[in-house]
């Protein structure tokens, strides 16, 4: 990994000169935000009765869950750390907005996508993704795969792809991206990275799970997705030209974390947002 990747920013929540570069040029920029270890461990700890165990029992599914900042509030501090959001802020000159939060227990091994399908605004190019290693991340465990340099390429919408909008046309959304990446012949990285470092990327910047080669192992880790100040937002995948399906989000503000607890199923157990048995189950046909 090189030295430029993974620089510290000082404590003082500013990226270098070098990490500004690195990131102008590469579509991401790995970074030290100074996270305390107690936070990391106590996200991971508070997360763990809401994971769905039937999803467990399928690593590469990706179980997940989604908006834990509502209720878990070191999620909600992770999107709102002070370090992260200044260096967001460095980086595209707007005031960063935190709307979304994703924790994952385990690798996703989701194929190779560009956040643009899912998330965009008007003024186009200001969103981003932050995604926080809460354990060691290494070849074994499911590190991030993505293509440097690929967030300079155009945008691929739905219709580029030859698709109607839709989330039951994203499959072969996947599979135009995957031709697209071999066509280009970009060559992919991988984001090996210590417990508490965290990596900021372009929304263009293709990318998506690796193999997880170790499946005793956990991955724990969160992303928070960000849009910017003075912009109108809306989901591309949905949309059509000249008809953009608006988002009006809920943003996650910072010092300001108030419980919302998460729907309980009928023997009251916890229950969050997480991907449902059925989708789990339509997965699984398609693995067998």
């Amino acid at each position: 990994m090189k030295a430029s990747e993974t620089s510290t920013n000082g404590g003082n929540g500013y990226l270098s000169d070098d990490q500004i570069a690195f990131f102008e040029k590469n579509g991401y920029v790995i970074v030290d935000f100074g996270f305390s270890e107690e936070t990391l461990d106590a996200l991971v700890s508070e997360l763990h009765p809401y994971y769905n165990p039937e999803h467990l029992r399928a690593p590469s599914f990706g179980a997940r869950i989604q908006d834990a900042w509502k209720f878990v509030e070191p999620a909600h501090q992770l999107a709102t750390q002070a370090n992260v959001l200044s260096a967001l802020e460095q980086l595209f000159q707007r005031k960063p907005l935190p709307f979304q939060t994703l924790n994952f227990p385990v690798g996703t091994q989701q194929a190779t996508h560009s956040d643009t399908i899912h998330f965009n605004s008007m003024p186009n190019g200001f969103m981003a993704g932050v995604w926080i290693a809460l354990e060691d991340i290494d070849e074994e465990n499911g590190p991030l795969e993505y293509y440097p340099g690929s967030h300079k390429l155009p945008e691929i919408t739905m219709q580029d792809a030859g698709l109607e909008p839709g989330y039951q046309n994203y499959p072969e959304y996947e599979a135009f991206i995957a031709k697209h990446v071999q066509e280009t012949g970009i060559e992919a990285a991988y984001g090996y990275m210590p417990k508490g470092h965290g990596l900021i990327w372009h929304a263009n910047l293709l990318h998506g799970g690796s193999k997880q080669k170790d499946t005793r192992r956990t991955r724990h880790s969160q992303v928070t997705h960000y849009f910017f100040d003075g912009c109108q937002y809306f989901t591309p995948m949905h949309s059509q030209p000249g008809k953009p399906a608006l988002r009006h989000p809920e943003w996650i503000e910072p010092g300001n974390f108030v419980y919302r607890p998460p729907h309980a199923t009928e023997d009251g157990a916890k229950s969050a947002p997480v991907r449902s048995v059925n989708r789990l189950l339509r997965w699984l046909k398609r693995k067998i």
